[in-house]
């Protein structure tokens, strides 16, 4: 009998819309696969309790982006669901969806940071004109380039604005040179990718409108160069204790070398991700990706009393 997925996607964060693009997708392709496929829009938790205990799932496709989809939330609920779920538990989504937290698992293990400060809305008004430009100030956890904002110049300054003055944000030295990104898949780096937006950087707009940023895949970058962001991918991947798949994205730049962004431990999986492209570089398909999520679900079992 073939497994009864649950795809599930939507969500309550900021990147909603990408989730919902992510969940059709991946149900599409599980169908082909020969899964049975519920594909849920997650709105409403205790909605989701009663769809669980009606479809009873072997296993949960986390298609969810953003807060409470990636951040260890639906993680411990599964967990505690004893239902297993597609990418990363609760400690390695949590850790990796707070960029400060990775920084500091990333810096123990020599992975090069760049300069950081860590302080909230409020504390950072109080402190922007001093802050060494340019840089870059984002929220310490939160995906998509949501709230990303580059300083350079005071009049950059009005155009931060948050809605919370105690959301924590991450003010960083803003390093120049090329955006790089590497997916993991099963503990090995592929290849690769150079983006380049076409205008500006590589924010929401530049990663889900078509033609708005080109894709260099391999990244014409030394060979030392792309070792270094492989070994950078599956070093934080493996010290975060990933599952099954992760991207690591990356800024380059002679002077100041490979120097790690942020991870994601459930990276997106529409038609302009990075992860399916890498994927099918290393001749991987769309739906061979899904299937691998699929066969290595997990979730942290719970010892009977």
């Amino acid at each position: 009998m073939a497994k009864k997925v649950l795809v599930m996607s939507g969500g309550f964060s900021s990147e909603r819309e990408v989730s919902l693009v992510t969940g059709a997708g991946v149900a599409a392709a599980l169908r082909e696969a020969g899964y049975e496929v519920v594909a849920y829009d997650l709105r409403d938790f205790r909605e989701f309790v009663d769809v669980l205990e009606k479809e009873k799932p072997d296993v949960v496709f986390n298609a969810l982006h953003g807060n409470y989809g990636e951040d260890g939330t639906i993680q411990g609920f599964l967990d505690l669901m004893q239902i297993p779920y597609t990418h990363s538990g609760l400690s390695a989504s949590a850790a990796g969806m707070r960029k400060d937290i990775t920084r500091e698992v990333a810096k123990s293990i020599g992975i090069k940071t760049a300069p950081a400060q860590i302080m909230s809305y409020r504390a950072f008004k109080a402190a922007a004109e001093t802050l060494a430009r340019p840089f870059v100030v984002k929220p310490v956890s939160d995906g998509s380039s949501v709230g990303v904002f580059i300083v350079t110049d005071a009049a950059d300054l009005k155009n931060v604005v948050y809605h919370d003055d105690d959301i924590l944000l991450l003010a960083e030295k803003y390093i120049p040179g090329r955006e790089l990104t590497v997916m993991v898949l099963e503990d090995k780096a592929y290849t690769v990718t150079e983006l380049r937006p076409k205008a500006g950087f590589y924010d929401y707009k530049a990663k889900y409108t078509d033609g708005m940023t080109e894709h260099l895949l391999p990244a014409p970058v030394s060979d030392e160069t792309a070792e270094i962001c492989k070994d950078y991918a599956v070093k934080i991947h493996r010290a975060l204790g990933c599952n099954t798949v992760s991207r690591s994205d990356f800024r380059y730049n002679p002077e100041d070398g490979v120097v790690l962004l942020e991870i994601n431990t459930n990276p997106g999986l529409t038609p302009l991700s990075l992860v399916p492209e890498q994927a099918k570089y290393a001749g991987i398909s769309y739906k061979e990706l899904c299937v691998k999520l699929v066969e290595g679900a997990k979730c942290r079992l719970i010892p009977s009393l």
